[in-house]
């Protein structure tokens, strides 16, 4: 059996600059040094727990000097909560990592030519950006060191997120600045009613317990979704729950449940009961509006969203009359957004329940230049189904954050539309499409928006155009 390496001390390290997932890097004997919770400029002590051949992790165990680049947090759950990682940073080097993170993608994996990247789009807000939030119950609360050192017994209830890189552990949470008005409101409330009434939270080592999630989703129309997620089918307890529920909060106007024991706690498989009020809430941009199911995505940053699909219709350059194929669509948004624009739009998802809600969305917006098709999209956009519904000028794509499949990346090369806009969460994976793509098209503009502040995810819009 190999002797376990300790760990060791690295004193008085200057922090240099940030990096992914919410760490910072320093450098000690040649190597790249990856910690979390410091600023560029902090001097601290460093103790190393993980050593790689080509890099090393490690914690800060004391502060020489603070950065002049830091801010107070505004969250009381910074530094245990795994979601605002960049709260102790101010927003204006934030917004300049990511704008430089889009650059060395490019530069390292893409190793393709591309024009100086627009500035970055920043959001107006910085605080309470979000329109959905999932919080998780356990009987598994996490404990302060100060908790478990005093000997005493505590209430190991939670409902919140999960401490990061613990599955079982749960954040009880007082406030969260992600989403606004009664957000907050509804999660502490629900928390004091379980406790009040004895009712069990989900014990998710042992797949048991009533209360297991809490969604939340609200709109810039004030409209708000709330769905509770029951780890048993105990009819009197559930309705118990949702009636108290309904009464506490009419300003709910879509109100859900599911009864959901399966192992994990994603619903999309999962019947969704309609409890109160409609089955949706609805969003509005410009002058469109789109229905919001629970099951639906939609942009967790509604504000940002509309500066994002702006980019996108942008980047197409419609001439009107066009034949433009929206791959990933999703739930029809950006391609009912660009409608208007060009002749005809063809979306592709993989998620049926996704497609039934973007032709509804066509439907309320009177749009009639749409189609959509749900399929697994390198099974979907092949030469038979291009033959049928049109010859593409421009392709919009917005894949999730693995990127496009290599078979879609073939398939564009071969039909070689004019313009391909590519939307991407993930500026690596972009990176590495754009390089395949690169033999036919150029790249005509960069584009990256923040939607998240405080984390070190960033959107990017590309325009590209054929050679």
């Amino acid at each position: 059996m190999g002797r376990k390496r300790k760990n060791f001390t690295i004193p008085q390290v200057t922090i240099e600059k940030m990096a992914d997932d919410g760490k910072c890097i320093a450098r000690h004997d040649g190597m790249a040094v990856f910690v979390k919770d410091v600023a560029p400029g902090d001097i601290v002590d460093l103790e190393v727990y993980r050593k790689k051949k080509s890099f090393l992790e490690a914690r800060p165990t004391a502060f020489h000097h603070y950065s002049a680049v830091r801010s107070a947090p505004v969250c009381e759950h910074f530094g245990i909560c795994g979601g605002c990682k960049w709260q102790h940073i101010q927003y204006q080097f934030q917004a300049d990592y990511k704008a430089q993170h889009v650059i060395d993608c490019f530069q390292r994996i893409g190793k393709f030519a591309f024009p100086e990247p627009l500035p970055l789009l920043k959001p107006a807000q910085t605080e309470f950006y979000r329109n959905k939030l999932e919080f998780t119950f356990s009987n598994n609360r996490w404990l302060t060191r100060e908790e478990i050192e005093s000997g005493k017994k505590f209430n190991n209830n939670a409902l919140g997120f999960h401490i990061p890189g613990r599955f079982d552990k749960i954040l009880q949470l007082n406030q969260c600045h992600l989403q606004s008005g009664l957000s907050n409101v509804i999660r502490n409330w629900l928390y004091n009613f379980a406790i009040e009434n004895s009712l069990s939270f989900y014990d998710i080592k042992e797949h048991q317990g009533l209360l297991r999630n809490l969604i939340i989703r609200n709109s810039t129309t004030g409209q708000y979704m709330v769905i509770v997620q029951f780890g048993q089918s105990d009819k009197t307890q559930i309705n118990q729950v949702m009636t108290a529920l309904a009464d506490q909060f009419p300003q709910i106007s879509s109100l859900h449940y599911i009864i959901n024991t399966k192992a994990n706690d994603s619903y999309a498989d999962q019947e969704v009961v309609l409890f109160a009020g409609k089955n949706h809430i609805v969003e509005k941009m410009d002058d469109l509006e789109f229905i919001i199911s629970p099951k639906s995505f939609y942009q967790t940053n509604s504000l940002q969203a509309k500066a994002l699909y702006q980019v996108a219709k942008d980047f197409c350059e419609f001439k009107g009359d066009e034949i433009t194929y929206d791959l990933y669509t999703g739930t029809g948004t950006i391609a009912n957004f660009v409608a208007g624009s060009t002749g005809k739009v063809v979306g592709i998802e993989y998620v049926e329940d996704a497609i039934t809600d973007a032709m509804q969305n066509s439907a309320l917006n009177g749009i009639t230049n749409t189609e959509f098709f749900a399929g697994d999209m390198k099974d979907m956009l092949t030469a038979p189904f291009i033959a049928e519904h049109g010859h593409p000028q421009i392709v919009i794509t917005d894949p999730p954050r693995a990127g496009m499949h290599s078979g879609v990346i073939q398939t564009l090369l071969d039909i070689a539309p004019q313009k391909i806009v590519y939307v991407s969460c993930n500026p690596a994976t972009q990176a590495r499409d754009i390089a395949l793509l690169n033999e036919r098209y150029t790249v005509g503009k960069v584009q990256p928006v923040d939607m998240f502040p405080h984390t070190a995810h960033v959107e990017n819009v590309v325009q590209l155009i054929r050679k």
